[in-house]
């Protein structure tokens, strides 16, 4: 596999993002990388307050955090239906692992996805052995806070299920494929009914699968508003699978809080 993507999509104004903050991607150990995307890593000390927002991804994360004034902590995010804003102040810390979309449940076998949508839930409420918070953020040194999250995702042992694998595989298939626009298409050509797509989707990746195609044309709507100046959003619209400019901008509005036009290329 790839390491980890380099885009921005799903954050809103990145180059401020990345003006007030350290943030990286690094690729987990290779025994995880069928089930990860990726590793997060944020660090900042700021003079002034500052909130980053996100649309987030179909993505269940684990999410280590340092806050000034707090202890450690970890908590699993389940997917968020709605715009994420998060306030950092201070100096502090996250230690964040991106799970593919399916492949989470592989590390919590025994809930549906479904269950964490729209939660974020204490760490230790949710894997055995207890997520150590201290291990993860506590090291200096970048590449062993990696190493501590390596270690952490291997002691929880996945256990290969071929369903997950089915789920990575459609749900990578709706982000890269744009001709893959309808549920009841995707059923069809995958060999199964969409009511069985429904439910696959709910129990492994936790949204179903018309939530995923739209979010992730609001990702590319989103990127190329802020990288464009000169976007022609009846041409993306039509691009991206809509039946006319309109709609697309009535999505877009509704996820982000504000209409594209509001966004101007940095």
């Amino acid at each position: 596999m790839a390491g980890p993507r380099r885009d921005t999509r799903g954050i809103v104004d990145a180059p401020e993002l990345f003006a007030q903050v350290r943030f990286r991607r690094r690729e987990p150990a290779a025994e995880l990388r069928p089930y990860v995307e990726h590793y997060w890593l944020i660090d900042w000390d700021l003079s002034q307050p500052y909130a980053s927002h996100v649309v987030p991804h179909p993505s269940v994360n684990l999410v280590f955090q340092r806050f000034e004034g707090r202890d450690d902590f970890a908590e699993v995010s389940g997917i968020g239906l709605e715009l994420f804003a998060q306030k950092l102040e201070g100096r502090g810390r996250v230690c964040g692992v991106q799970f593919r979309p399916g492949g989470f449940r592989p590390f919590a076998p025994d809930r549906p996805v479904s269950e964490w949508t729209g939660r974020r839930l204490p760490a230790d409420g949710v894997f055995t052995p207890p997520a150590p918070p201290s291990d993860v953020l506590g090291p200096a040194d970048e590449d062993a806070r990696v190493a501590a999250l390596d270690r952490y995702l291997l002691a929880l042992g996945p256990a290969a299920d071929p369903q997950a694998e089915r789920a990575m595989a459609l749900a990578g298939l709706v982000r890269t494929d744009r001709t893959v626009r309808r549920v009841d298409e995707l059923a069809r050509t995958e060999g199964l009914s969409p009511r069985s797509l429904q439910r696959l989707f709910a129990s492994y990746v936790g949204v179903g699968p018309k939530w995923v195609i739209l979010r992730y044309r609001i990702h590319e709507a989103l990127e190329r508003a802020e990288s464009d100046p000169q976007v022609d959003w009846a041409a993306l619209a039509a691009e991206l699978g809509y039946s006319d400019q309109a709609h697309l901008i009535r999505d877009f509005t509704a996820t982000v809080g504000v209409p594209p036009t509001a966004f101007a290329p940095r």
